[in-house]
C-alpha cells in the first residue's frame, strides 16, 4: 500500500464530504436550528445529555466536555455530560439487562421535560440510541440525532436531524466533529455574550 496515495485519497474524502456540507443550505438550516435547540434548552435550566457507541461515543465525551468545561473562553459550566462515563454502569446494565437499554435507563431516570439528548451514530440505526430516543418522546425530552446520509431509523425518532452526505464511518464521524465544533461555539458565544 502506498502511504502517501492514501493520505492524499482520504484527506480528498474528507474534504468532499465537507464540501458537500458547504453546498447544503438544508443542512445549514439544521445545524442552526440545533443551535438554537441547545441555546434555549441551557437558557430555561436545561441540560445536555451525549450518547453513542465506539468511537461516537468518544465524540459524544469530546463533545459534553466542549459544554461542561470550555470551548474558546473561560466561562461558567453549561451542564452536559455523555451517558456512557460510567463504566460500573454501562458493564452492570448491559451484562444484568440488556446494552440496548443503557442509555434508554438512564435518560429516564436523569432527564426531564426541555433537556436535550443528542445521539450520534453513524448508521442511524444503533438500538441502544433508538430505545433512548423513545423514552426522551414520553418525557418530553428534545432528540437530536448525529448521523450518516440516509439518517437511519434515528431519523424517524429525532426532533433534528444532522445527517452528514456520507456513508463512510471515518468521514461521518470527522463531520460530526466538525459540526459540533460549531455548534458548540455559536453556543458558548450567544450564552456568554462572545464572538
Amino acid at each position: 500500500m502506498d502511504s502517501k496515495a492514501t493520505i492524499i485519497q482520504r484527506l480528498g474524502q474528507h474534504q468532499e464530504t465537507i464540501q458537500k456540507i458547504v453546498a447544503d443550505s438544508r443542512l445549514q438550516q439544521s445545524i442552526s436550528d440545533v443551535v438554537d435547540a441547545i441555546i434555549a434548552c441551557f437558557n430555561n435550566n436545561g441540560k445536555v445529555f451525549f450518547c453513542g457507541n465506539g468511537g461516537s461515543a468518544a465524540d459524544a465525551q469530546h463533545l459534553a466536555a466542549e459544554f461542561s468545561g470550555k470551548f474558546y473562553f473561560d466561562r461558567d459550566v453549561l451542564p452536559s455530560e455523555a451517558l456512557h462515563c460510567n463504566t460500573s454502569y454501562m458493564t452492570a446494565v448491559g451484562n444484568d439487562y440488556s446494552f440496548d437499554i443503557v442509555y434508554a435507563r438512564l435518560i429516564s431516570g436523569f432527564g426531564k421535560k426541555g433537556d436535550i439528548l443528542v445521539g450520534l451514530s453513524t448508521s442511524g440505526n444503533s438500538s441502544n440510541i433508538l430505545k433512548a430516543f423513545e423514552i426522551c418522546k414520553e418525557k418530553g425530552i428534545i432528540t437530536i440525532g448525529f448521523t450518516g446520509e440516509t439518517g437511519g431509523k434515528v431519523k424517524t425518532v429525532s426532533d433534528y436531524l444532522i445527517n452528514i452526505p456520507s456513508t463512510d464511518t471515518p468521514r461521518i464521524q470527522e463531520a460530526h466533529i466538525a459540526i459540533g465544533h460549531i455548534v458548540c461555539e455559536l453556543v458558548e458565544a450567544a450564552i456568554f455574550g462572545k464572538k
